[in-house]
This record gives C-alpha cells, structure tokens and sequence, in this order.
C-alpha cells in the first residue's frame, strides 16, 4: 500500500527553472542578474555579477536575515569564498555551503520544502564574467 505525504511546503518563493548563465526563474519570474532569495522574501539585483567580484560587504543583508545556512550559487562553476568573506559568515553563525548555482537552486529547494530557515545568493552569470568598462 502506498503511503501520501501531505505537502507542509510553506515557501512563498520556489525556483522553477533554470538556465546556466542566463536566468533562474522564481514562481512565474525570470530573474537574468543575480538575487537573494528566502522563502518568504525575493531580493532582486544583488551586486555580485560573478564570483570573482564578491567582497565581504555583499554578505551584509545575510547578517540581517540570520539563516542558519547560506547557500552560494557561484554561477557555472563552484568557487571557493576568501578567507575574509568566511569570517564575517561564520563569526555571525551562519553556515555556509558553496557550489554552482544550479546546485544551489536545487538544494534550496529541498531546504526550504523542509520548511528550513535558508537563504540563498545566486549568481546568475558565468562564474568569472567581468561588468563592461564603464559600467
């Protein structure tokens, strides 16, 4: 005999699709830069084009969120943070996993079906791509 589960997902915000390099789709949005997402709240543009321009100072808003774990899609390949950026996480207690963003979308989504305190910082495009001069 095979068992239900009733689904308990309380996220407001899932994510959908995604396309490497190109957009991460949340509910019906297609998001093209990168954003920070928690079940119950969807931070549109976050700095961070790729991995190779994050400084501790894009971190600030997780300090105020306080998730117990931070998820960091790096963009098309993992990346591994600074020193500098794993300090300031883990001196405010939160814990860190880093990977490709579409691992990180797929276990936010696990996390937050489990009704988890996660947030997650996706970066959308390719992990070492660079703003245009001038930008």
């Amino acid at each position: 005999m095979t068992t239900l589960n009733l689904d308990d997902n309380q996220s407001i915000y899932q994510i959908r699709a995604y396309e490497p390099g190109v957009m991460v789709q949340v509910n019906d949005e297609r998001l093209t830069q990168s954003f920070i997402i928690t079940p119950s709240k969807l931070y549109k543009n976050w700095a961070p084009l790729s991995a190779h321009s994050l400084t501790p100072d894009a971190f600030s808003l997780f300090l105020d969120l306080k998730p117990d774990v931070l998820l960091l899609g790096t963009g098309t390949q993992h990346v591994l943070l600074t020193p500098d950026i794993y300090a300031v996480l883990i001196n405010a207690g939160i814990g860190v996993e880093i990977m490709n963003t579409g691992a990180a979308c797929r276990t936010y989504n696990a996390l937050s079906a489990e009704n988890r305190h996660v947030a997650a910082g996706l970066i959308i495009g390719n992990t070492f791509s660079h703003a245009p001069s001038g930008a």
